[in-house]
């Protein structure tokens, strides 16, 4: 075994014509009102890493091409399809119109755990909210139901980024082979 330079690497990578006539999963996530643009350029570039539909910024969550989000996302803003929706209640209901079931990452009184998600659950609208505060009531009363990542240690929660990390390569797992 190598590790692999980064000319060996690049080989590989699909190119941004490709990357948007390539099938994504079925994912669409709505990040609401985060706070930090790294959080939300991380975000792009893991959606970019597991090829979701599309990521739709609402509330106050920054949105490129802010120098923060640019930095960290790595040009995953042109690869990953997005957009701007002030009101998260709004892109919801559309979501909901369209089909998709709505879920949010967090914990509830009925929260399942993130891998428990099934094949027809999909296609998925998934909603991330504050890094603080999570996502509101009235958001998750909207919701056909919530996942959260097990923790074991001392702290409730992940950072944001992290949390939708996992969740979204799990969601890609399941949908590939369910």
């Amino acid at each position: 075994m190598k590790k692999l330079s980064h000319d060996e690497i690049a080989s590989k990578r699909s190119t941004i014509e490709n990357i948007h006539k390539a099938k994504k999963i079925p994912v669409t996530v709505i990040l609401n009102s985060i706070r930090s643009s790294y959080n939300v350029g991380s975000i792009f570039r893991t959606s970019d890493g597991v090829m979701i539909e599309k990521l739709v910024l609402c509330g106050y969550t920054p949105h490129p091409p802010q120098k923060e989000i640019l930095k960290t996302a790595l040009g995953s803003t042109e690869s990953v399809n997005w957009e701007y929706v002030k009101d998260a209640r709004e892109a919801v209901l559309e979501y909901k119109k369209k089909g998709f079931k709505i879920c949010a990452l967090e914990l509830t009184s009925k929260s399942r755990n993130y891998y428990e998600v099934k094949k027809e659950n999909f296609p998925l609208c998934m909603i991330v909210g504050n890094e603080i505060t999570g996502v509101s009531q009235e958001l998750i009363d909207l919701c056909d139901f919530s996942i959260e990542i097990p923790q074991y240690g001392i702290k409730q929660s992940l950072n944001v980024a992290v949390a939708y990390g996992v969740a979204v390569f799990e969601l890609r797992k399941i949908f590939n082979h369910a």
